[in-house]
């Protein structure tokens, strides 16, 4: 017997995690992004990440098409942006609000954020209610500043003691 939907979920939000948005740039479907906590990195080398999109998240048909997506990880002063690409605006609202720069593959990396890392597709496979999506590592960028975090169904920032 499995554990409930409830409970599971209720489970989950005892872990910490960075906040994420998964951004990318097709020919069909135009610009594209969604606030996804489930990142991890899978390989150093080669060097490599996972994401998990929801089937039924419109961003994941840009990625199968464009085989490309950035993951931006957000910046603590960075909470609209995730509100926004959590689904509180269109895509076009999403990143007319958000700045962003395309990358040497036309992906879009979002200004503010506090690193991006450029991913071409390597495997893609549906588990459950969701395509866990293997990418590897083409380009990386890294800021200054201090990460967004989500814990216990609300966002949080790190204390830091100097």
């Amino acid at each position: 017997m499995t554990v409930s939907v409830e409970d599971f979920k209720k489970a989950l939000q005892f872990w910490a995690t960075g906040v994420t948005v998964v951004t990318t740039q097709s020919e069909k479907y135009g610009l594209q992004g969604m606030t996804v906590t489930a990142f991890s990195s899978v390989s150093v080398n080669p060097p490599q990440i996972l994401v998990c999109l929801n089937q039924s998240a419109d961003t994941g048909d840009g990625i199968e098409e464009s085989q490309y997506f950035v993951v931006n990880v957000l910046d603590v002063e960075q909470q609209t942006t995730s509100n926004q690409f959590a689904g509180g605006a269109s895509q076009e609202e999403r990143f007319q609000n958000n700045p962003w720069t395309a990358s040497d593959n036309g992906m879009p990396i979002l200004d503010g954020s506090l690193m991006a890392l450029e991913c071409k597709v390597v495997q893609k496979i549906l588990v459950g209610t969701h395509w866990v999506v293997i990418g590897e590592v083409q380009a990386s960028v890294c800021r200054t500043g201090n990460p967004l975090m989500y814990y216990s169904g609300s966002y949080r920032q790190l204390s830091i003691d100097e």
